[in-house]
């Protein structure tokens, strides 16, 4: 998943909190925390899906693309690509798309609609003002937090490049460094990823 599931229930109690008791009354707070963490898990979840089926597909076709001399990263994008347009998914990774966040500003906006839909139907909520005013707060939420979660990335990233010996982006040390710092990171917002 793109973010991980501590940074997701960071980012609904963020905006339950910022958003109550003006704008979207939380009725049940816990209950609401957890139903907007789950359907943002869910979202982000549901690309992930997308790629595991992908490979699963060019994993029947492995020894064909072999014989043929067809790129695997090629076949990958192109099955990824025909599936998200059968099934209507909005893409989550930013930097597919061009932006400069993890999460696209496509997929905000779909997540912020989404939530919308389930903050009306839902006994936890209870909307205090126009519901695309409401929506339209949720996406600056998001997109102030992604900002904020991409300055520690960055942070993490620079931390890494600081070492006295080069560490290549990929390994297994970067990786694990980088889980290490971005934690580190993260902790100054209050967030504590396991």
């Amino acid at each position: 998943m793109l973010l991980p599931k501590e940074v997701v229930s960071y980012l609904a109690r963020q905006i339950v909190s910022q958003l109550s008791p003006l704008t979207l009354e939380a009725t049940d707070p816990v209950g609401a925390k957890e139903s907007i963490g789950n359907l943002i898990a869910d979202e982000l979840a549901a690309e992930d899906k997308l790629n595991e089926e992908v490979r699963e597909i060019l994993g029947q076709y492995s020894e064909y693309m072999r014989r043929q001399g067809v790129s695997y990263q090629e076949m990958f994008r192109k099955i990824k690509n025909t599936l998200i347009s059968q099934r209507k998914v909005v893409r989550a990774a930013g930097r597919d798309t061009g932006d400069n966040m993890k999460l696209s500003r496509d997929k905000i906006t779909d997540i912020s609609h989404k939530l919308m839909e389930m903050a009306r139907k839902s006994r936890h909520f209870r909307v205090k003002k126009q519901p695309n005013d409401v929506r339209l707060e949720i996406v600056r939420i998001f997109t102030e937090f992604l900002m904020t979660e991409e300055k520690v990335d960055r942070a993490a990233r620079t931390k890494i490049k600081t070492q006295k010996r080069d560490i290549q982006e990929g390994t297994d040390e970067y990786n694990i460094l980088h889980r290490r710092y971005y934690a580190e990171e993260m902790m100054k917002l209050g967030v504590t990823l396991s």
